[in-house]
C-alpha cells in the first residue's frame, strides 16, 4: 500500500496486487483507490494503473467487480474490496467483462488466453495493443 499524496491524505491510496495462482502469476498490478466522504456508504472508487489483458479491466483501467457497484453495502470494507480484485485475476469472469476480446478468448480458447495473458504481462502486443511488462 502506498500514499502518493502523502500520510495527510488516506483517502487516496494505491495497492499493489501480485497473484501467486492462476493466469496472472507473477504479476504486479496497481491498483489506484479514492475513498468517498461518506464511505462506508458508498463504494471507493477504484482503477486499475497497470495496463493488463484482462475480461474484467478495461484498457482504461476501468474494474468491473459487482462490489465497486450495485453489490456494495455499508458493511463491506477496503479489505473486502482488495480481496475481491485479488480474485479477479485468480479467477477471471468471461460472462461479465469490460474487455469483450479478452472474455470471448477466454471463453472459446483458454490456451491462447493464457498465451496472450503471458505475452502482454510479459512486455508485448496481444492484436494492436501494446502492454508495458508487468513481471
Amino acid at each position: 500500500m502506498q500514499f502518493p499524496n502523502g500520510k495527510d491524505d488516506l483517502m487516496n491510496f494505491e495497492v499493489s496486487i501480485r497473484p501467486d495462482d492462476g493466469y496472472y502469476l507473477g504479476g504486479t498490478f496497481l491498483f489506484s483507490f479514492q475513498v468517498s466522504p461518506i464511505y462506508p456508504h458508498e463504494a471507493p472508487k477504484v482503477k486499475c494503473k497497470t495496463k493488463v489483458y484482462h475480461p474484467n479491466i478495461d484498457l482504461e483501467g476501468n474494474v468491473c467487480l459487482n462490489i465497486l457497484r450495485e453489490d456494495w453495502k455499508p458493511v463491506l470494507n477496503i479489505n473486502t474490496v482488495i480481496y475481491g480484485l485479488y480474485h479477479l485475476f485468480t479467477e477471471p469472469n468471461y460472462e461479465d467483462p469490460l474487455n469483450h476480446d479478452a472474455a470471448a478468448v477466454l471463453r472459446e480458447n483458454p490456451k491462447m488466453f493464457e498465451s496472450n495473458v503471458r505475452r502482454a504481462m510479459a512486455g508485448g502486443y496481444v492484436g494492436q495493443t501494446f502492454f508495458p511488462r508487468c513481471i
